[in-house]
């Protein structure tokens, strides 16, 4: 399918795709870090439009996001391809599947409409655009998102935070809710480790806030990596100064991909994680791959009560002590979309 209008222009004879951050400049032929976005003739392409590789209804604390509908059903798609290459993919199957077989996509056709009918059916209040990379198949979620809306179903992105400003801009009022992977607070893991930059992830964040769509962090912390306690300090402290309420959560890294040798995170270290979130005033901070409801479940900033308990493996098993989105304790407002 031919990419939207605005996500392109010519340069010196070559097409610039505005779709991510990484702004690739394309010959005549050319793909995209992606993998799925391609110069043809001087148009650009995206290769997967309506090809979905993974579909799932999945608790939406999976993506993880704790705060917007806890307790409810997502109905979950990707495609394949991405425009990172982190070696860490625990979908990589699919992420790296376009640049590992020459370009080849694979996947079963949606249209939008499909999409729309299958969350309508199973009465599910959101959808998200996960597994792989969303904003690299941004036409087939757009045109999704816009129909999503109009028919009062709620879009999340789950995504590594290099969309363009063109592209948040474009997705407002459709897009509700983000988790936004903030991979490490270091540019040479980015560079070294995704093929990626720092700085533009933080500039995504920053900007998602502004827009009025909700948002969550995820950091996965990697032993050796990222994982220092003055880094984990400059996270929490990123996410603190741009609002206390946005939800930060650490998760357990396990061996994947490229990185088979690397000892899954030490509890410790996650635990010391938390404590440090919670020293640096964010007010809602998690633990996830690892089981521990006292780590998973929300509490009041105010008083400190339980207001969600969460246990399973994902926290997706919810009891809820609110009232209106309020701790029934002490009536403060706990942040969120209930």
């Amino acid at each position: 399918m031919k990419a939207l209008a605005w996500m392109s222009d010519k340069k010196n004879g070559k097409v610039l795709c505005k779709a991510c951050k990484q702004r690739c400049i394309l010959d005549d032929g050319e793909y995209g870090k992606c993998g799925v976005r391609v110069n043809e003739g001087g148009k650009l392409y995206l290769t997967v439009y309506g090809l979905v590789s993974a579909i799932h209804l999945d608790p939406v604390e999976k993506k993880p996001l704790y705060h917007f509908l806890p307790g409810t059903k997502t109905l979950s798609i990707g495609t394949v391809g991405c425009n990172f290459s982190c070696k860490f993919c625990q979908n990589w199957e699919i992420s790296q599947y376009p640049k590992l077989n020459n370009y080849r996509v694979f996947g079963d056709s949606y249209s939008p409409e499909d999409l729309i009918q299958i969350a309508n059916k199973f009465q599910i209040p959101s959808i998200s655009y996960t597994y792989n990379e969303p904003v690299i198949f941004f036409e087939f979620a757009y045109d999704t998102m816009k129909l999503a809306y109009e028919k009062g179903i709620k879009n999340i992105f789950v995504t590594s935070g290099y969309e363009t400003e063109e592209v948040l801009e474009a997705s407002v009022p459709f897009l509700s809710a983000m988790n936004i992977d903030l991979k490490a607070f270091s540019d040479e893991f980015y560079k070294n480790i995704c093929d990626a930059r720092l700085k533009p992830v933080l500039k995504t964040i920053e900007k998602a806030y502004k827009l009025g769509i909700w948002i969550e962090i995820t950091t996965l912390l990697i032993p050796g990596y990222n994982d220092s306690e003055s880094e984990i300090r400059s996270i929490a402290r990123f996410i603190r100064d741009i609002s206390p309420d946005i939800p930060w959560h650490i998760s357990r890294f396990f061996p994947a991909y490229l990185m088979m040798g690397v000892r899954p995170t030490p509890v410790e270290t996650l635990k010391k994680a938390y404590q440090i979130g919670k020293e640096e005033g964010l007010n809602y901070v998690y633990v996830g791959n690892y089981q521990d409801p006292d780590l998973t479940s929300t509490y009041c900033p105010s008083c400190g009560y339980v207001v969600i308990e969460r246990s399973g493996y994902l926290g997706e098993k919810v009891k809820f002590h609110l009232k209106e989105g309020k701790c029934e304790n002490c009536g403060f407002q706990i942040a969120g979309v209930f």
